[in-house]
């Protein structure tokens, strides 16, 4: 299961305890880098919420951004607008044949072959 930036945000938000709880618990999870710099690089970030990241990033596999994974960004914007970010995680998942755990998940439900759950509805 490859988690989307904004899982991994609402995971530790108090309301949201079950999510890190029952869900990632249950599941073999990895991330994109992608995901380290999206919430590590929050300018915001408060020094609990970045050793929280911190250590959650040491406790998943993160996964680089390779070439093949580029080529597949490349390919998935050229067919709808899409963010960098959304691309390269999207491209991951699809790469790495995860399911992608996000919560927009109406920002991925058009990429061809890529499998989505939104573990919050």
């Amino acid at each position: 299961m490859l988690l989307d930036s904004n899982i991994i945000i609402y995971s530790f938000h108090p309301e949201f305890q079950e999510l890190l709880q029952v869900f990632i618990s249950s599941h073999e999870c990895c991330c994109s880098i992608i995901s380290c710099v999206e919430t590590l690089g929050y300018h915001r970030l408060s020094e609990d919420e970045k050793y929280y990241l911190q250590r959650f990033f040491d406790t998943i596999t993160v996964l680089p951004v390779t070439q093949v994974i580029i080529s597949t960004a490349i390919a998935v914007r050229q067919q709808k607008k899409m963010s960098l970010g959304d691309a390269l995680i999207a491209a991951t998942a699809l790469e790495h044949r995860q399911t992608l755990a996000t919560r927009n998940a109406k920002d991925f439900d058009w990429v061809e072959g890529l499998k989505i759950v939104d573990p919050l509805a």
